[in-house]
């Protein structure tokens, strides 16, 4: 029977991928002696806000997540960020394997939604850890399930997310919008001689302003 302990090394952006990815260096050690083979690893990553401070400003952009901070106490709770895995390679004693997270930048995604709204400080997370683990057997395998109760937790750096951003999303981003709306929006962009779509929008946003 194995013995797995995990703990998060760092979190770092991937400069290669396509899309928005972190990659967890997750540190994993097994204490029996025992030669894993190989592990199916798979993560539960949920962000816990309650673990660090906000200014004034921080609560203003959460509004819409946690209402005002008179409410906090039954509105700051544990979300889930996202699901992911990855295979380990065979290892002795311990280990350091990568763990990659796949992003976004929508705002219409809860977790996105949060980490826009920092101003810096950390993101406190923590992996829920689940699995399969490969070990050598009397009959050549022996197969484990990794315990419920690993977990591993650990800060962000919000500059860290920043740079992921930013990586794939110099000096810009986007909303996602329905279908309905977009037409609208290329209607009202053509009827008023705009250029393009952000145009149109800050024709809109300067429209309100006068409005109120």
């Amino acid at each position: 029977m194995t013995a797995l302990e995990f703990s998060v090394v760092d979190v770092v952006v991937d400069p290669y991928s396509v899309t928005p990815n972190l990659t967890v260096r997750l540190r994993i050690s097994e204490s029996t002696g025992a030669h894993v083979r190989a592990l199916a690893l798979r993560a539960q990553v949920r962000i816990e806000p309650h673990r660090r401070p906000y200014t004034e400003l921080e609560e203003e952009a959460l509004l819409d997540l946690f209402g005002r901070r008179e409410r906090w106490s039954s509105t700051l709770r544990t979300f889930l960020w996202m699901e992911c895995s990855t295979v380990v390679q065979g290892f002795d004693g311990v280990t350091v394997a990568d763990l990659p997270m796949p992003c976004t930048y929508d705002v219409a995604v809860t977790a996105s939604k949060y980490m826009h709204a920092l101003a810096g400080g950390t993101v406190p997370v923590v992996l829920l850890l689940s699995g399969t683990v490969f070990t050598d057997g009397n009959r050549g395998f022996s197969v484990e399930q990794i315990p419920w109760d690993r977990s591993a937790s650990y800060e962000i750096p919000v500059a860290t997310w920043k740079q992921l951003i930013e990586t794939h999303y110099p000096g810009s981003g986007w909303v996602r919008l329905d279908h309905d709306t977009i037409a609208e929006l290329a209607r009202f962009k053509a009827a008023h001689g705009l250029t393009d779509m952000e145009s149109a929008v800050r024709e809109l946003l300067s429209g309100s302003e006068v409005a109120t």
